[in-house]
């Protein structure tokens, strides 16, 4: 196994691109849906908006070298390739710090807040929250490699990383993540407490109680989306968590199929007030919709579900800081007496008004501030 770290930029071939189009131009529509909101799912007019710019306006080539402007890199972790961003912050006292995505994001969820967490003094911030920031694409995503045997589920994934960033020349690190992102941090934080100091979760995967007595309101909520989330939302996770491989077909093959069944996902799941792009460009989820379809990745990244649902439990207790923020459209909300259950050194806790699922895509200035004061606890 090679500890080789070999510079990686992302280039997507001509062929590539003209596939793309060719596909875009023969997609076969359905009918329009039968009401006037996205109750039955993403709406035909939209879809036919979003390909329409897609194959007309979106410039791939604009987009790729902004999303090439931070170092980027690949390494076998485990026998397997795994891409990442890695920027080393200018400031002497910089914590080492990585981050992790989830599904259905990408690296390209943290293209606005990375800038900031290394230099925060370029941008109106103090050099003690300075960081030295490692963003991996998880293995299956993107431009990382995909797994061809069975185990990579989120405790390996953790293994990895930790495996990483000592690879990186950073023995002592922090973590941080959201979705499948917050679970590997989570794993992070369990798997190696004697280099990881401390970790921060914008979806914190913790058991609700509802047994317990004088709920919140805030508690109140959450169990009511978690149960919408059950009811109406979880249908992905389903087919994902059960037959990965056949949904890979229709997703792999058409790239209207791979959008729309990520961009529905942006609609649920950000604070949009019922419109993706009133948080988000088109540009900017056209992006992170091609680091599913560039690399084919449909069905490799709809895995990580089948791998992590079969051995996930809630019965864990980590011990290393923790710090949870709390964005009222997030899928699943804790509250503090909730998390400290599972956290035993529950050192930040807070929630917020505004954002979603995608905290620093959504609202990347409260993201920034809340991994700052988070990690201040704990530098």
């Amino acid at each position: 196994m090679s500890n080789q770290i070999t510079p990686f930029k992302i280039a997507a071939t001509d062929d590539q691109l003209d596939d793309l189009k060719r596909r875009l131009r023969a997609t076969r529509w359905p009918e329009r849906e039968c009401v006037d909101d996205w109750s039955q799912g993403l709406p035909l007019a939209y879809a036919h908006e979003v390909c329409k710019y897609w194959l007309e306006e979106y410039d791939w080539r604009a987009r790729e070298a902004g999303l090439n402007r931070f170092p980027q890199f690949k390494t076998e972790v485990d026998g397997l390739g795994i891409h990442f961003v890695h920027v080393r912050s200018p400031h002497a006292d910089a914590l080492p710090l990585v981050i992790t995505h989830g599904w259905p994001g990408s690296i390209v969820e943290f293209h606005k807040v990375i800038d900031p967490l290394v230099n925060p003094t370029a941008h109106g911030g103090e050099a003690k929250d300075a960081f030295h920031v490692v963003c991996p694409t998880l293995p299956g995503y993107g431009f990382s490699d995909k797994p061809a045997r069975t185990g990579w589920n989120v405790q390996r994934i953790a293994r990895a990383w930790s495996e990483l960033m000592p690879r990186l020349g950073y023995q002592r690190y922090a973590a941080q993540g959201g979705d499948w992102g917050a679970a590997v941090t989570t794993y992070i934080g369990l798997q190696d407490p004697s280099n990881c100091i401390g970790i921060h979760l914008t979806m914190p995967l913790v058991a609700p109680d509802p047994s317990a007595p004088d709920l919140t309101e805030r508690e109140k909520s959450a169990l009511g989306g978690m149960q919408h989330y059950n009811d109406w939302d979880s249908g992905y996770s389903k087919q994902q968590s059960t037959r990965p491989q056949t949904l890979g077909y229709g997703l792999a093959d058409s790239p209207i199929g791979q959008a729309m069944w990520i961009l529905e996902k942006f609609w649920s799941f950000t604070d949009c007030n019922g419109h993706p792009e009133n948080v988000l460009t088109r540009d900017e989820l056209l992006d992170n919709i091609m680091m599913y379809w560039l690399p084919d990745a449909a069905a490799s990244s709809a895995r990580l579900y089948w791998e992590s649902f079969r051995n996930f439990s809630f019965d864990y207790q980590v011990d290393v800081p923790a710090g949870c923020s709390i964005f009222p459209k997030e899928i699943f909300r804790t509250s503090r007496r909730w998390a400290e259950k599972q956290f035993t050194k529950l050192v930040y806790f807070n929630e917020l008004d505004k954002g979603g699922h995608f905290a620093a895509f959504e609202q990347p200035e409260m993201y920034l501030k809340e991994v700052r004061a988070c990690f201040r606890m704990m530098r």
